[in-house]
């Protein structure tokens, strides 16, 4: 026989109501499973191409840098995905010259740019050549100050 008192039993019981909550009595609804979109494809994925290249140079000279050849190869590489009209050369001068021999730099560099084009295979007759001289910096400057953003060559693609 066993002496002591072993009486304590331990029920455990859980009850759990919801107010207003959704009604139980039925089949419960799920919703529908979330529709995952699919990455976007590789042509989706790649940036438009740039409709607006800058070449610079150094003062005082149309000559192109290595990077001025890399920019040029990339502007006729996307010029083929690129829906234009024109092709826009405008050459640029900084404000260390005077007027005029800043419109001659900035006209040779354009001619530098557009026969470079012409080289990488754009077509002569698609390409407009403007020279701006000093008259629109990228960076303004009072005159005498050699700014290296001002002396460049836009291609913009119309």
């Amino acid at each position: 026989m066993h002496a002591g008192d072993d009486s304590n039993h331990t029920f455990l019981v859980g009850l759990r109501y919801a107010f207003n909550g959704p009604d139980m009595s039925g089949p419960v609804e799920r919703p529908p499973p979330a529709q995952l979109t699919p990455p976007p494809a590789a042509s989706q994925a790649l940036p438009a191409p740039a409709r607006t290249y800058l070449v610079f140079f150094d003062w005082n000279s149309a000559e192109l840098s290595p990077r001025a050849h890399d920019i040029i190869v990339e502007a006729v590489r996307n010029s083929a995905r690129l829906p234009h009209t024109r092709i826009e050369v405008t050459g640029h001068a900084d404000r260390t010259g005077t007027e005029h021999a800043n419109q001659v730099l900035s006209e040779r560099r354009a001619q530098v740019v557009a026969a470079e084009l012409e080289k990488r295979g754009v077509a002569p007759t698609d390409i407009d050549i403007h020279a701006a001289g000093d008259t629109k910096p990228l960076v303004p400057t009072a005159a005498g100050v050699r700014q290296r953003e001002n002396r460049r060559v836009e291609i913009v693609y119309r």
